[in-house]
């Protein structure tokens, strides 16, 4: 049977009749201004601090100051995609960042949109990008070491999974280079690996991804770039959107380490977008809340307790100082909030020792509650020795070595300047390292060239798995390092100095 108009019509006024029709309002504002990244947006009077907005053309801002009668929304897109007169609706949301382990593996941009050409990761959960730190009922001890590779931060600086260690030294000395290598070496451990960007050039980035997917183990990282040419809001969210990821695989009970490079230029973004919205200038023209700012986000890294799964996250925040200046403010803020500092110097770098730490004001306060037994054995008396040597080395320029005490001193640190130095990309083994180590106590290495370190050093981890892999696996699995395996250890180090072809 064929429907009539006539009872078409019908069917409409019933379904109308039943409809609960009531008036409903919704808060719109308009922008009043845009500029510079920032759209002053008026309406909305009830917007909360973070808040998402919504523009009328489908761009996303995010409220970043409220006053009297304005918003001063951080755009996360072109100021060019943004017009005056164009409305603007709370989303009733605050910013969040999708999460997950699609996110493994990827490049993306601190809104979880793929920069590397490939479709986009089919996450299903977000997150806030701002959360609450861990409680600290809710921490555990860090005591678990996150061995790095290189030996002069695994041995004299060592790293816990749930610590915060700053490193910080000048423009081009090999700051990123140290964080690279600690991600790398973490392709034999079950450690999840996340690279924030803030700020960086984007050939700067391509290398720490190419780096990382030729050395280490790309499927279990995630690339988070805030190129410079990005709008100022997705480099001011980068490293808290990569904190809230890292977030994520701790809840789960798993380890994860987060570079984020680097924080100097993360402030001058927020100090950017804080004078941009006439917030009060402080001390250098940043604004006074840059600390909370940063104690905010790195305070998110810990170790959290059995109870909630003993995941953690190990941060290696970046700063850059001029001049060597650590008294300025960024950098003397980072410190306070951190639990240590990894100083590149400028001198060691022209010198060619790489990487450049400067033994003297480096220090982990963790440090050797984090290390494995073996190494803290070995270690303990290795930066004292490489202390005075650089005292002995300082006075000793200005005249000859007549004393046979000295002597040994300066060749016993020049031996260790030898070990400290190393090439990127060639992490040590746990074994490698307590196996020099233990050879240098034992003065296997007096007698050897400087010129024959790397040499050695390179040959050492076959040398060892063929001559002492009993103690090789004694060392690895139980991190400890007893007499009866100390001594083959040595032993076989010393037997490999003597075939050695550069000459000592």
């Amino acid at each position: 049977m064929t429907e009539t108009p006539e009872n078409w019509l019908d069917e409409k006024r019933v379904r109308l009749a039943q409809t609960a029709l009531a008036p409903e309002a919704e808060p719109v504002g308009w922008v009043a201004r845009v500029a510079d990244g920032i759209a002053q947006v008026t309406g909305l009077p009830d917007v909360a601090l973070g808040a998402l907005l919504r523009f009328e053309n489908g761009g996303y801002a995010f409220a970043h100051s409220l006053d009297r009668d304005e918003i001063a929304a951080v755009l996360l897109d072109d100021t060019a995609s943004v017009a005056v007169g164009e409305r603007v609706s709370d989303t009733g949301d605050v910013l969040r960042v999708p999460v997950g382990e699609a996110l493994l593996g990827r490049v993306i941009d601190p809104l979880g949109r793929p920069m590397d050409g490939r479709p986009a990761p089919q996450t299903t959960e977000t997150l806030p990008v701002e959360r609450p730190a861990p409680e600290i009922i809710e921490r555990d001890l860090v005591s678990e070491p996150l061995e790095t590779g290189v030996l002069v931060v695994d041995s004299l600086f060592a790293l816990g999974r749930g610590q915060r260690e700053l490193i910080v030294g000048d423009h081009a000395t090999g700051k990123t280079a140290l964080a690279v290598d600690a991600i790398v070496n973490q392709k034999n451990t079950d450690v999840i690996c996340i690279y924030v960007a803030v700020g960086q050039r984007a050939t700067a980035v391509e290398r720490v991804v190419s780096a990382v997917r030729e050395h280490g183990a790309p499927e279990r990282c995630i690339f988070m770039v805030g190129t410079s040419s990005a709008p100022a809001g997705l480099q001011w969210m980068a490293p808290f959107a990569g904190m809230t990821m890292a977030e994520y695989f701790r809840d789960k009970g798993e380890d994860v380490l987060i570079v984020i490079d680097d924080l100097t230029l993360h402030a001058a973004t927020h100090r950017e977008l804080a004078l941009l919205t006439r917030e009060p200038p402080g001390r250098e023209a940043y604004p006074g809340d840059i600390f909370y700012l940063h104690a905010r986000l790195l305070e998110r890294a810990a170790k959290l307790s059995p109870e909630l799964g003993g995941g953690s996250i190990t941060a290696l925040p970046i700063a850059q100082t001029d001049a060597g200046n650590l008294s300025a403010y960024i950098p003397t803020n980072l410190i306070s909030i951190t639990d240590g500092q990894i100083v590149l110097n400028t001198h060691l770098f022209s010198a060619n020792q790489r990487p450049a730490v400067d033994v003297g004001l480096s220090v982990s306060r963790v440090g050797g509650k984090a290390q494995k037994p073996a190494l803290r054995a070995v270690s303990g008396r290795v930066r004292l020795d490489y202390a005075q040597f650089l005292e002995l080395e300082m006075f000793t320029r200005f005249g000859g070595i007549s004393n046979a005490r000295v002597k040994a001193q300066i060749a016993r640190g020049e031996s260790i300047r030898g070990l400290l130095t190393q090439p990127r990309y060639s992490g040590l083994r746990l074994v490698d390292q307590v196996a020099l180590l233990a050879a240098l106590a034992d003065g296997a290495l007096d007698e050897i060239a400087p010129e024959a370190i790397p040499v050695l050093k390179s040959q050492l981890p076959g040398w060892l798995d063929r001559t002492a892999p009993e103690q090789v696996t004694a060392v690895m699995q139980s991190g400890k390092l007893d007499e009866e395996v100390r001594g083959p250890l040595v032993a076989a180090v010393k037997a490999l100095v003597q075939t050695l072809e550069v000459p000592s």
